[in-house]
């Protein structure tokens, strides 16, 4: 009965895991510069300009902040996959049972992305934030204590 309990509660686990990933890795926000599968070089540039303008960037970090952009899109991107994500997450619950075959190659799938991706992530934001200013940093810090976006509230 113990294995039982434990493979309902692992189960249970991954499936929560596997909803909130991707529930996370398909929102939309209205008009943010990651709204579609491909952010328009319009607004990325805004979102580029509007963090620019509250850190008080000069041309280069600006220019490292676009490196930054491109890369978060390009992994959120990859995590996305080439499917729906909702549709894949459906297709695991299709069925009498869930297809836990299914949701493994899933997780796989978005893990190797995932470590696929994340050096040149680091990298570059690493990049971008070790030549910022120390009061840039700060604010850097300050924004990420109040765990608010930076595009969403003033």
């Amino acid at each position: 009965m113990k294995r039982f309990i434990k493979k309902t509660l692992l189960g249970l686990f991954g499936g929560a895991l596997i909803v909130g990933s991707l529930g996370a890795c398909s929102h939309r926000g209205p008009g943010g510069w990651q709204s579609g599968t491909e952010a328009s070089p319009e607004s990325r540039a805004r979102m580029v300009e509007k963090i620019g303008s509250r850190l008080d960037l000069d041309a280069a970090q600006k220019q490292k902040l676009a490196v930054l952009a491109d890369r978060l899109q390009a992994q959120r991107a990859a995590l996305r996959g080439a499917s729906d994500p909702r549709a894949d997450m459906r297709a695991l619950f299709a069925g009498s049972r869930l297809d836990q075959a299914g949701a493994k190659k899933l997780i796989d799938e978005k893990t190797t992305a995932l470590q696929a991706g994340s050096p040149a992530v680091i990298a570059a934001a690493a990049d971008f934030f070790d030549n910022l200013r120390p009061e840039q940093q700060q604010k850097v810090r300050e924004f990420m204590e109040r765990g608010r976006r930076w595009g969403r509230h003033g």
